[in-house]
């Protein structure tokens, strides 16, 4: 059971990495104008994506300095992510195993 838990841990944290990368991408192509946001899809794509993770990085950006135009929270996330998945889950869960 402790390691069905963990799998699907590690799983959303795999989905959350790649949701974050993939906007970060985007938010690029839109900024040196390679796709623009009147198309439909791409607005509605960013739209999902920015949905899904304000909350998350809603609490670090009110923690650090504004920089201006260079937003870091999406980093800082990823650290956490691979902090968490590399650091505390594998020692939380082998000693549930």
């Amino acid at each position: 059971m402790a390691y069905a838990l963990y799998q699907i841990i590690v799983i959303l944290l795999d989905v959350l990495w790649w949701i974050i990368i993939i906007q970060a991408i985007l938010s690029w192509l839109i900024a040196f104008n390679v796709i623009n946001t009147y198309n439909d899809f791409v607005r509605n794509v960013m739209y999902a994506l920015d949905r899904m993770t304000q909350p998350i990085y809603r609490p670090i950006r009110r923690i650090m300095p504004d920089l201006g135009a260079l937003d870091l929270s999406p980093m800082v996330v990823l650290l956490a992510i691979l902090i968490i998945r590399q650091a505390i889950l594998p020692p939380l869960f082998s000693s549930l195993v």
